[in-house]
């Protein structure tokens, strides 16, 4: 089971905000073997959902407001920890991720950019594709958007 918080990056603590860093890097950078700028300036302006097992974050995304990312309101930076994965994590902290675009934000109209081989994952969340897939740090990705 996952303990579910939202926070501002100033509500951040010290603590969160390496946990979530080095999650992020853990799978985008050394996982999925990709050299990139994770710490991107976006993170001041994104809420931050963070999935905790037993006092360890093990999933996480962050969600912007329209205008912030995309046009739409917006999730990103998808991610659950390798050895977590076969418990359905990224179900429950991506319904958590629309669930507080919506209470935050007042929108349902959601795009993500994301990685092609996750595409059916986010169509399970009734993502759509929209437009031809393109390389991001060299890896195929997709946008899709949730209406």
């Amino acid at each position: 089971m996952l303990s579910i918080f939202t926070k501002t990056f100033k509500e951040l603590t010290t603590k969160e905000l390496y946990n979530l860093l080095q999650l992020r890097s853990e799978v985008f950078v050394v996982e999925q073997d990709c050299v990139y700028q994770d710490v991107d300036g976006k993170d001041e302006k994104a809420i931050h959902v963070l999935g905790y097992k037993n006092d360890n974050l093990v999933a996480y995304t962050r969600i912007f407001k329209p205008g912030d990312y995309f046009k739409e309101a917006s999730i990103g930076r998808v991610v659950v920890k390798e050895n977590e994965r076969a418990y359905k994590y990224g179900y429950t902290i991506m319904k958590d991720s629309i669930e507080a675009i919506k209470t935050r934000y007042n929108q349902s109209k959601i795009r993500i950019s994301a990685q092609t081989y996750l595409k059916q994952f986010y169509n399970n969340l009734e993502f759509k594709e929209v437009g031809k897939e393109y390389l991001e740090d060299g890896i195929p990705h997709i946008n899709m958007i949730r209406v």
